[in-house]
């Protein structure tokens, strides 16, 4: 009887996790929907082939070193097992360890969810750099960043282990429970690396250093492609409670799933009503990087707060994430898309936030954990990026950028019925 219940476990966990990694893949979508709607029309198919070209690496990258690099095994994963040999090894787990109610599931089901992690990542990289980079260059440096630069900042993170030796962030009260600032601060850190080599777009800033507006082309498939982050965003909070099958596990992915969606309210309100005090008007793209930024800031512990407190982290982000963006405007930090602020900027608060309800958590670890971070995927990038600027180039040409990049990279248009 206990092994038919430990079976029936087993199967929900895994299937639990396999689903929630397939809500996080879905967030490629929303990625790739959002950046297509806010770039400019001549720029879509490229945004486009960006996003399902990344995704496309993350996962042969991650396979073939990125989880060995993360959290120990072997290359290619060729120590997971299948069929009868991971029953087999479940079962022995099971009789080593004692049925204590712990996290089961296949080790084939944990490296699908974590390889969608790595994904979204990269994802945040490639609207921060759009309209003017070219595609092999952001191509070649999404191999280096979630093959090496992640798994190595997850490694020390998630992995448990000391950072190059000198450190466990855990024993210093690091807690990062979905990835506030493994997944999404890094990402940024990563965009913020190339956007500082890559430059603005042209005619972004006026002689005078003020910026101007360059609106995006779809704001309806921007709007998509919240929604579909936000639904996403379930399966990547969600999924990291890690299972499913037992009463305290379901109760806990319930208030989750609860205060993922109250924050992501919390902040796109603040941003709306935010952007109505400076701005005079409801701006859309800001209330749409309201709701990330909302769902970003509960990301790092979205399980012990009060439903009312995750809206209120929410609505700090939404503010956050208003101001942020000026402030990147006035010092010419190009963000067609605002990602450097939204997973950037509120990556950090929502980390800086966990111990308000964490005990576990201190305020000092967070902020180690958050320098860490910060250090090493934007140190590490910087030189990548580098490196390939006297490679092969960084920038598309001023005439290539003028006429957009769709033709030039891509060699089709998005919407050739409605351009010259």
């Amino acid at each position: 009887m206990e092994n038919q219940i430990f079976e029936l476990q087993y199967a929900m966990d895994t299937f639990y996790f396999l689903v929630c990694g397939a809500l996080v893949m879905w967030m490629a979508a929303g990625f790739s929907m959002l950046e297509a709607g806010l770039v400019r029309a001549k720029n879509t198919t490229e945004i486009l082939t960006k996003n399902i070209a990344l995704f496309g690496v993350s996962c042969t990258m991650y396979l073939i070193c990125g989880y060995a690099l993360m959290y120990g095994g072997t290359f290619f994963l060729s120590g997971i097992a299948g069929g009868d040999d991971l029953v087999a090894s479940a079962l022995a787990a099971k009789a080593e360890e004692g049925f204590d109610g712990g996290s089961v599931y296949s080790d084939a089901s944990d490296f699908f969810f974590q390889v969608v992690f790595v994904a979204t990542a990269m994802s945040i990289v490639s609207g921060a750099v759009a309209e003017r980079m070219k595609l092999w260059a952001f191509l070649a440096f999404a191999v280096v960043m979630t093959g090496v630069i992640y798994p190595m900042e997850g490694s020390w993170t998630w992995g448990g282990n000391a950072v190059f030796g000198l450190y466990t962030l855990g024993d210093l009260g690091f807690s990062d429970f979905a990835g506030s600032g493994i997944v999404h601060m890094a990402g940024a850190s990563a965009a913020l690396a190339g956007v500082i080599l890559l430059g603005a777009r042209r005619g972004k800033y006026a002689s005078d250093g003020s910026a101007r507006a360059i609106p995006g082309a779809n704001l309806p498939l921007a709007t998509l492609g919240t929604f579909i982050l936000w639904m996403g965003w379930f399966g990547f909070n969600g999924g990291s409670v890690l299972k499913l099958a037992d009463v305290a596990n379901s109760n806990a992915v319930a208030m989750v799933f609860l205060n993922t969606n109250a924050a992501a309210a919390g902040g796109l309100l603040a941003a709306m009503v935010t952007a109505r005090l400076l701005f005079g008007k409801a701006d859309l793209t800001m209330i749409l990087n309201g709701a990330l930024a909302g769902l970003v800031a509960i990301t790092a512990e979205p399980s012990t707060p009060t439903a009312l407190q995750a809206t209120l982290f929410g609505a700090i982000g939404g503010v956050l994430v208003v101001f942020s963006i000026i402030a990147l405007d006035k010092i010419k930090i190009d963000d067609p898309v605002g990602a450097i602020s939204v997973h950037g900027t509120c990556g950090l608060l929502g980390l800086l936030l966990v111990p308000i309800t964490n005990s576990d958590s201190t305020f000092f670890g967070q902020i180690i954990g958050a320098a860490t971070i910060f250090a090493w995927v934007f140190g590490a990038s910087f030189l990548v990026w580098i490196a390939l600027k006297a490679v092969m180039g960084l920038r598309v040409t001023e005439e290539e950028e003028d006429k957009g990049v769709d033709i030039s990279e891509c060699g089709l248009e998005a919407y050739p019925e409605f351009t010259k």
